[in-house]
């Protein structure tokens, strides 16, 4: 696993071993970056259920000002400390170690940039999307990574699904506040 883009491009990073954590896989890390690439800079990143924190990391490499990630594994916000550091990163990183309701509940910032990839088919994510919604800003966007047989809800608060992207089982939805008289369909970015 490694940073495939940006200032620290080719940063070699490190995992948990075994079934508690699933990196995203590079092909739909590199999709998503593809779809963010002109929306990063200076933004406020939340990689919620950050795992090894590769997403987060990317975002910084590619120009984001600050990334905050949030797990509720001691094991992970280890490894996301430890790659933060290699990374040359820790500056600019907030690591919570916690359960994402109640770091969601009581953050008082707002992001402009959310990714959300918990642990599959457990009804994280759909208990999630509304709490992230909640804490983003006006214009930000909210990308769920998710397997395709998975549903999500049309609406969390005031974001609805905006897009789906397919990578073969893997989908990436984005949500977008829906503005007065606005339309699902709207691109994302």
């Amino acid at each position: 696993m490694r940073i495939i883009s940006g200032s620290k491009r080719g940063k070699k990073l490190i995992a948990l071993e075994g079934m508690q954590v699933r990196p995203t896989t590079d092909r739909v890390k590199e999709a998503l970056f593809d779809i963010l690439q002109f929306s990063l800079p200076g933004k406020r990143f939340l990689d919620l259920f950050a795992g090894s924190g590769q997403i987060g990391l990317e975002a910084l490499s590619r120009g984001a000002a600050e990334a905050v990630f949030v797990d509720a594994l001691q094991a992970s916000v280890r490894v996301v400390e430890k790659n933060a550091a290699a990374a040359g990163f820790s500056q600019q990183c907030r690591i919570v170690h916690g359960d994402f309701a109640a770091f969601l509940r009581s953050e008082r910032g707002s992001f402009d940039i959310a990714f959300l990839d918990p642990p599959y088919q457990t009804g994280l994510l759909q208990r999630a999307l509304p709490l992230t919604a909640e804490r983003m800003a006006p214009d930000g966007v909210i990308f769920c990574e998710h397997p395709r047989e998975e549903e999500l809800p049309l609406r969390a608060g005031e974001f609805c699904k905006s897009k789906e992207y397919r990578y073969g089982k893997i989908l990436l939805t984005a949500y977008r506040r829906e503005e007065k008289g606005e339309k699902e369909g709207r691109d994302p970015v």
